[in-house]
């Protein structure tokens, strides 16, 4: 059982540095210009099937909080 919560902690540390990652090169999309566009011009390539799923998570709203209502930390 520890066993799947260190996996379900590590998924949603992947998932949210994938965010992050994705919002420092194309925030510009969502109105956030942090680095010059050409870094992000050259990775958009590798990029494009996951902007639409960033999009949503990025744009979704959230209750301050809920990222980690559900863990069992100590137990």
């Amino acid at each position: 059982m520890s066993g799947y919560e260190i996996e379900h902690q590590a998924l949603e540390l992947r998932g949210s540095m994938e965010r992050l990652f994705l919002l420092g090169l194309f925030g510009d999309m969502l109105g956030v210009p942090i680095l010059p566009p050409y870094y992000g011009l050259r990775l958009l390539p590798f990029v494009v099937p996951q902007v639409e799923t960033w999009k949503r998570s990025v744009l979704r709203e959230r209750e301050l909080g809920s990222d980690h209502e559900h863990h069992l930390h100590g137990v």
